[in-house]
């Protein structure tokens, strides 16, 4: 789920409320179709959501400024029959994941839900609390913990265990166990091979990019009402507060590993390269229980992420979970760190082997296709899961979507030529957008094809069309309020949280524009401290304007004055290169800095006045050439236009 700056560190703007379009009557009669497809009433799952309620939280979490990070009654609303404004089996999911709070999953075992997009487990020890997971901020896990000692005692954490690398499950760590804390009292920190490096890279080179496209996935501008955000198929809402990290004590590194925590035996199984690079779920033979992370769930889960990531292994994936119906055989209770457990041996093999097959039959089925020459949007369009599956309604696509999980399996394995000669060197969109106007005839004739498409509810055509327009013209704004109302008729059909979420962001976008700021890393200072210099390095390589150093040489010496390490960094042929090394004697200049002051930088904390100022840093040689180097870095602001260029 995100990358750190995908999810947690994503700043802008509070929710703004748009003027919502009247429900078209295409998008009414789609969504009673959907009604009338399956059982949405779904009385045993509803049932499961609520079993084993303690108590539920009210109010709101706020940082220390005062700033709402969360809000238990935001989404009240949810209740009741379907609005029109929503698919009704989505509105199913939303009315699932709004059962909140404390809740027993068995003895020895509570759940947190509702505290953030992911759950805290609570699993007691002989001394403390073992806690599985963490959240995304810190004031979310250490709201959601208070919660939990008032109900159940307070008593200390004995462990703390994060099932894998993605942030909404380990950013709140310092909210769980202050790190002095951790350390004074040897507290096991337990997580799978490979979580430190995958934790906190993926946001570091792409966390710009990603984090704007998260606003769109996790519907950060939109109302909470029944015309914006609803719900995230995973879990209501994503906490923006600040992000943390414990490094783990404990590293899980064999395939299948015993461990004692506290007094409670777990038996671990790797899964890397699954739903995260670096997972793990476990067994726990004396409680009857079988942790599954977020291999499963109660949805179709992504095999490529609307935010942005390096495409999952579907085949693999399934593996795992075919595996884990041996490791979970003797459960009783199967729980994930997102949505509700299920129960019963019975249920809990019918609930692994319906997320197996639906991995796999969308796997096997398109590169079926593949080899019989379709392209991924032909596949996308034409493969329908069997009727077993589609009935069952914990791998319906409220967050994962079988069309855009099988482009990710065309991904995966052929990249994104489709190996027609015509696309190989495609316009770019503004250029392509000119043409296809100036062929419709101008803007007025190609606006008027596609009112024509969405009176007839052909919303697809019209957004195809208006694109262009708005692509030509972004100043257009007959056509940016077509292309926004096609978007939100989209919106209100579709079943996935985050198709949603983007249909309706990008209608609010047309309308009041881009937001003001983008993603923040300040939030991320707890986090990025266990950062390692090279992977800043390797992002401030990526963020050199090339062109603009294309005949520029030159060499800095970065010394960490607190680190006992130095780093040489040299710019040739527009490109910056990085080592660490003692500092070269044929520098422009040297900068000597603590790693406090460099994080500073690398948030925008600190600029140009506070690099020269500051009593963390020291500058030798050349403050002329310092200057020019760090004026060819570019900066991304992080609010960029995606509907419009």
């Amino acid at each position: 789920m995100l990358a750190m700056c995908t999810l947690s560190a994503c700043q802008s703007s509070a929710p703004v409320t748009p003027a919502h379009g009247a429900v078209s009557p295409s998008v009414l009669k789609a969504n009673a179709a959907v009604a009338r497809a399956a059982d949405l009433s779904d009385p045993a799952s509803f049932a499961d959501a609520r079993r084993g309620f303690i108590a539920a939280p009210t109010g709101q979490v706020r940082d220390e400024s005062g700033r709402v990070v969360w809000d238990y009654d935001a989404f009240a609303f949810v209740s009741g029959a379907a609005p029109d404004t929503v698919n009704p089996s989505l509105w199913r999911q939303a009315l699932l994941n709004n059962h909140i709070g404390l809740f027993k999953v068995r003895d020895g075992i509570w759940q947190l839900r509702g505290f953030d997009l992911a759950n805290i487990t609570l699993i007691e020890g002989r001394s403390g609390w073992i806690v599985v997971d963490a959240l995304t901020s810190r004031e979310t896990a250490a709201a959601a913990m208070a919660f939990a000692r008032r109900h159940l005692g307070d008593r200390p954490v004995s462990a703390l265990v994060f099932t894998h690398s993605h942030v909404d499950h380990f950013g709140g760590a310092l909210g769980i166990l202050g790190a002095d804390e951790a350390r004074a009292r040897a507290v096991p920190i337990v997580a799978p091979a490979g979580f430190m490096h995958e934790a906190t890279s993926e946001n570091i080179l792409m966390g710009v990019a990603m984090g704007r496209r998260a606003m769109y996935m996790y519907g950060q501008r939109l109302p909470r009402d029944a015309g914006g955000l609803v719900d995230n198929g995973l879990g209501k809402a994503v906490a923006f507060g600040r992000v943390g990290i414990l490094p783990p004590t404990v590293v899980v590194e064999a395939a299948h590993q015993d461990l004692l925590l506290d007094g409670v035996r777990f038996v671990f199984h790797n899964a890397p390269g699954s739903e995260a690079p670096a997972e793990f779920t476990f067994t726990l033979p004396e409680l009857k229980a079988f942790g599954g992370a977020e291999l499963m769930g109660h949805t179709l889960h992504n095999l490529y992420t609307l935010r942005g990531a390096k495409v999952r292994d579907a085949l693999q994936w399934a593996a795992y979970i075919d595996a884990s119906l041996q490791f979970a055989a003797d459960a009783e209770v199967l729980f994930n760190q997102h949505h509700w457990p299920v129960w019963g041996r019975e249920n809990i093999r019918n609930f692994i082997v319906k997320q197996r097959d639906v991995y796999r039959y969308i796997h096997d089925q398109t590169v079926r296709l593949m080899n019989a020459g379709l392209t991924g949007p032909e596949i996308a369009e034409t493969l329908q899961m069997p009727q077993a599956l589609q009935d069952h309604l914990n791998v319906r696509g409220y967050y994962g979507t079988v069309r855009h999980n099988v482009r990710a399996v065309v991904q995966f394995y052929l990249g994104w030529f489709d190996a027609n000669p015509a696309n190989l060197d495609a316009l770019p969109p503004v250029l392509a957008g000119r043409r296809y106007v100036a062929l419709a005839g101008g803007a007025d004739r190609l606006q008027a094809e596609a009112q024509k498409a969405y009176d007839a509810g052909d919303f697809r055509w019209a957004a195809e069309l208006l694109k262009h327009a708005v692509y030509a013209d972004a100043d257009n704004r007959a056509a940016r309020e077509l292309l926004a109302r096609s978007f939100e008729q989209m919106g209100y059909m579709a079943e996935a949280a985050p198709w949603r979420n983007f249909y309706l962001s990008g209608a609010l976008e047309l309308r009041q524009g881009a937001p003001d700021q983008g993603v923040s890393r300040s939030m991320m200072l707890d986090m990025l401290q266990h950062v390692p210099i090279e992977a800043f390095l390797g992002a401030m390589a990526a963020s050199l304007d090339g062109p603009k150093a294309a005949d520029t040489a030159l060499k800095i010496n970065l010394v960490f004055s607190d680190l006992g390490e130095s780093h040489v960094l040299h710019i040739e042929n527009g490109v910056l290169h990085h080592r660490r090394a003692p500092p070269a004697t044929d520098a422009n200049a040297t900068l000597r800095l603590s790693k406090a002051f460099f994080l500073e930088m690398v948030t925008g904390s600190a600029g140009a006045k506070e690099l020269l100022l500051s009593p963390q840093t020291q500058i030798d040689g050349s403050v002329l050439d310092l200057g020019r180097f760090f004026a060819l870095i570019d900066r991304a602001p992080g609010n960029f236009p995606i509907v419009t260029r």
